[in-house]
């Protein structure tokens, strides 16, 4: 069982950046391939970035390709979303996702565990 709890999120003016964090309970984090999607007011929830267990290998979707990325810390348990130039269309929930199905996924339904999400905000 894994918990996620992601923070960093909030309003911020178009060409500006936050990082996400998302941090993970249990022993197991670093086995696990984590995800980052985002969900907008009356869209489908669609998938950001996803990186493997021992940070070798990375995906993105194209909106965001050079300008989100994804690290994390196995030693902190935590994953991150540096996001930069943001643009109004970024505005969303964003989520962390954990599984331990696959080396590493963009599709949501593989991912086993979800955080509550963090709002990110981009005003134009």
């Amino acid at each position: 069982q894994v918990q996620l709890v992601e923070s960093g999120g909030g309003l911020v003016q178009a060409g500006g950046s936050l990082r996400l964090s998302c941090a993970a309970s249990g022993r197991t984090f670093s086995s696990y391939a984590m995800g980052w999607f985002r969900q907008a007011p009356g869209k489908a929830r669609e998938f950001v970035a996803a990186i493997n267990w021992s940070s070798s290998s990375t995906n993105y979707a194209d909106s965001v390709k050079g300008r989100f990325t994804i690290s994390r810390d196995n030693a902190k348990n935590t994953v991150y979303l540096q996001m930069n130039s943001l643009k109004p269309e970024d505005t969303a929930v964003y989520y962390c996702a954990a599984s331990n199905k696959v080396r590493i996924s963009t599709t949501r339904l593989l991912y086993d565990y979800w955080g509550q999400g963090t709002q990110v905000t981009v005003s134009s």
